[in-house]
């Protein structure tokens, strides 16, 4: 097992990292002296493979607690839901000293940590992240929240969990849909960070793929370190902590538009990362042949790169990008990339370069088509 710090004073708290972790909830949960009520929060997906077992290691504690079950998916994280999860909360007498286990995905941890963090104006909770993209990113530094029809995230706190528990064998179980989403945050960091992350990402793929467990340990704790180090300098976004947020202005506004039905987060964000690489050549002269590395890598993990606009699918896209909660006195702005591994945050991008970006199109007339392109041709892609 792998353990890290997110070192925030008061509410700092430990990630664990490793296989079979799940079975030593209850037992962390007393050492952190929590109280002997909870309630576990997850979906439709996750609760029937792992909340019995959720369930069973917190009983064997002495832990009394209650299972509430959301629907799988983005339209989860809403406030009617959040309301739902209340009245149960209310209807199982749950108090001030009791807490909240989100077993799940980034859905489930933002919506579980919203409602721990509203609830009787503060409860404990405990991330249980059960998929790749909340391991290495949601469940770690305390964002939580739910969305609107405006738009992604925008109601919501900061909230530190308790504890964020890594159980790599809930992998296992993964959709291979929803494991290659996952990888999007995976580059990411490399993108944002380091370099030999993204270099490690594109030589050990085929065996992060097939979940080799000691490659995918490896690169799991190091994406948790990571966000950890910048979560510990900018707990609330007010600087550094931006950077995460590479590629997510188009891809939290994709995901808007769609209804967040259409694409995976990690899809969205996949086609955001490299229209922000594409951008980053135009303003910042990221090389194009880094520029072309961040699309192949994205591409051989089996993610979306690109897509097809009408123009009032633009104009909408456009529309919900100023409503991202990054807009500084009404502009855009984006985190661009000078280098993979170093990026700058606040740029604020001119409007014709983003329709530039935004209308590229594959050549017309061009009819040999690779397999990685009928491939992608399957995937969100068109709206």
């Amino acid at each position: 097992m792998r353990s890290l710090k997110v070192v925030l004073g008061a509410r700092s708290y430990v990630i664990q990292i490793g296989s079979g972790l799940l079975a030593g909830l209850g037992k962390e949960c007393a050492q952190l002296g929590l109280g002997r009520r909870c309630a576990i929060i997850s979906d439709s997906n996750v609760a029937p493979k792992y909340a019995n077992a959720a369930q069973a290691a917190l009983a064997q504690n002495g832990f009394e607690s209650v299972l509430i079950q959301v629907s799988a998916g983005e339209t989860a994280k809403s406030l009617k839901m959040a309301q739902r999860c209340y009245d149960q909360l209310a209807g199982h007498r749950l108090e001030r000293k009791s807490f909240i286990v989100a077993l799940g995905g980034g859905v489930v941890g933002d919506l579980a940590g919203f409602v721990a963090a509203t609830y009787l104006r503060g409860v404990a909770f405990v991330q249980v992240p059960t998929t790749l993209l909340a391991q290495v990113d949601s469940s770690v530094g305390g964002k939580v929240g739910v969305n609107l029809r405006a738009g992604k995230n925008l109601v919501g706190a900061f909230y530190q969990p308790r504890l964020v528990l890594c159980d790599l064998e809930t992998l296992a179980t993964l959709p291979a849909r929803e494991f290659r989403a996952g990888l999007a945050e995976v580059i990411k960091y490399g993108i944002i960070y380091d370099r030999a992350l993204f270099e490690r990402v594109e030589r050990d793929l085929p065996n992060i793929v097939t979940r080799d467990p000691v490659v995918l340990a490896g690169v799991v704790a190091r994406c948790c370190e990571i966000k950890a180090e910048i979560v510990t300098l900018d707990e609330t976004e007010s600087g550094l902590r931006a950077i995460l947020n590479f590629g997510h202005t188009i891809g939290h506004a994709l995901e808007a538009i769609s209804h967040y039905g259409k694409y995976l987060h990690g899809e969205a964000i996949a086609i955001g990362q490299v229209a922000a690489a594409k951008l980053s050549a135009r303003l910042l002269r990221l090389p194009q042949t880094e520029v072309q590395q961040i699309e192949n890598l994205f591409q051989k993990s089996g993610l979306p790169t690109s897509l097809k606009l009408s123009p009032s699918r633009r104009t909408k896209l456009l529309g919900a990008m100023k409503l991202d909660k990054k807009v500084i006195g009404g502009e855009i702005t984006f985190v661009l990339a000078k280098r993979i591994g170093q990026v700058e945050y606040g740029q604020r991008v001119p409007a014709a370069a983003l329709e530039q970006i935004l209308n590229v199109d594959e050549p017309k007339g061009n009819t040999r088509r690779s397999t990685r392109a009928i491939e992608t041709s399957r995937m969100p892609g068109s709206i």
